[in-house]
């Protein structure tokens, strides 16, 4: 093999390796294998807990009952944020997320049944958090507009 063909395969192969661990995928297992989440703090606002690490050991408050959206909220303690999870919805349904005296976050169901919002920074002391579920104006769905609260003190699982 001549040093050209070598060094073609070498930028081929480190060219992939790249792509892949920029990739939404690549960066999702990244963050599964440093275990730590690459956004503490502020740094989490506005984005994907999954994508970030933080749905790694996060809790969730879920009312068992009166619960006909099957709406959840998910706190990070580590990444001082929480979301919201809608998980028997429609599509066009929308679920929001709204730190008090904070952010409001808002994500829709375009596919299935499931959605869940872009994290709202808490910090690492008191809170209140409200997520709803928002049917879709028209739509077919089972539920009204449903909401659930949580604070640093909710029984979080």
């Amino acid at each position: 093999m001549s040093n050209t063909t070598v060094v073609a395969y070498a930028v081929a192969i480190v060219g992939s390796l790249t792509a892949a661990i920029l990739s939404p995928l690549g960066e999702h297992v990244l963050n599964k294998v440093l275990a730590e989440p690459t956004c503490p703090g502020e740094a989490c606002e506005g984005k994907n807990p999954g994508r970030q690490g933080c749905d790694e050991g996060a809790r969730t408050f879920k009312p068992a009952t009166d619960n006909p959206a099957v709406l959840q909220l998910r706190y990070s303690e580590e990444c001082q944020a929480v979301w919201a999870k809608i998980e028997h919805g429609s599509k066009g349904d929308l679920v929001t997320i709204e730190a008090t005296g904070g952010a409001k976050r808002t994500a829709e169901i375009h596919f299935d049944d499931d959605q869940y919002t872009p994290m709202v920074h808490v910090g690492d002391g008191e809170f209140e958090v409200a997520g709803c579920a928002v049917p879709k104006a028209g739509g077919a769905d089972t539920y009204d507009y449903y909401c659930i609260h949580g604070t640093e003190a909710t029984a979080w699982r």
